[in-house]
């Protein structure tokens, strides 16, 4: 599925193949949160990194989170690139150099319709601000931090996978 995504001034315009559209994960650890706003939370989907396609970007900026590991006295740089537009600061994709093959729209930035999932996931809760509210529920499958289970395996196993 061909999906389209822009930021809010309209400056930057991309477009990407998707095999999993389903926004169905919500993520609340705090570089999510801070950096692409929404209820306390971002919803990543993955495209195929060979079609994305973008115009305008000499207005994509590019940021790395500091992270601090456990125990761990420095801080290091994340190798999660989140691309956002530097004139409205909209959050468009992210991207990471040890999965080349896979880019992640934020949903918040797709403009092409999308289903709607019969179910979610919410992740990173240990991370939620106390202010988020994190769906309970049949229909809400909780984790702590990350899942086993990829955005690809998760519609695979839902026969949710678009050819």
């Amino acid at each position: 599925m061909r999906l389209d995504g822009s930021c809010h001034c309209g400056a930057v315009k991309f477009s990407v193949e998707s095999h999993t559209p389903q926004p169905y994960m919500r993520c609340y650890c705090s570089i999510c949160r801070k950096t692409a706003g929404g209820g306390g939370y971002a919803i990543n989907i993955m495209g195929d990194t060979a079609t994305l396609k973008v115009r305008g970007l000499e207005n994509v900026s590019i940021y790395r989170a500091r992270i601090k590991e456990p125990d761990a006295k420095r801080q290091t740089r994340s190798q999660g690139r989140r691309h956002f537009c530097a004139k409205c600061g909209s959050a468009l994709w992210a991207w990471d150099p040890r999965w080349k093959e896979w880019v992640y729209p934020f949903a918040s930035a797709i403009d092409t319709p999308l289903p709607k999932p019969a179910a979610e996931v919410e992740i990173m809760i240990d991370y939620a601000a106390p202010w988020a509210e994190v769906p309970e529920g049949a229909k809400h499958e909780h984790f702590r931090e990350y899942p086993n289970e990829s955005i690809a395996d998760w519609h695979k196993k839902r026969g949710l996978e678009i050819a």
